[in-house]
């Protein structure tokens, strides 16, 4: 279907909500995305599934920690080897070998 189609589909006028039909639109979330409430005829809210609200959210935390790094990959040139890193800290191969599995239940 085209985008045009599937938001004309996703209109919801706000009357529907003053004639007591609120569970009837937010049951049309198990099947669409988005639904686009109209006041007068303009957008005035979106209302998201809860998947579409969490994909979204995960998309922009994915977003903000990809620029975080990059912002902190520019700030500095210097990187320090795994090995430089055991050594400040006193870590050995065989203190890592000699930790026992957590038991996950």
């Amino acid at each position: 279907m085209s985008i045009a189609y599937n938001t004309l589909n996703s209109l919801v006028p706000i009357t529907q909500f003053n004639k007591g039909q609120a569970s009837k639109i937010f049951d049309r979330l198990t099947n669409e995305k988005q639904l686009i409430v109209l006041k007068n005829n303009v957008p005035a809210a979106v209302i998201l599934s809860p998947e579409e609200y969490i994909r979204l959210s995960e998309m922009a935390e994915d977003h903000y920690l990809a620029l975080e790094a990059q912002n902190r990959l520019a700030k500095s040139s210097e990187t320090v080897s795994f090995d430089e890193v055991m050594k400040n800290a006193g870590i050995t191969q065989a203190d890592l070998d000699d930790i026992e599995e957590p038991d996950i239940e």
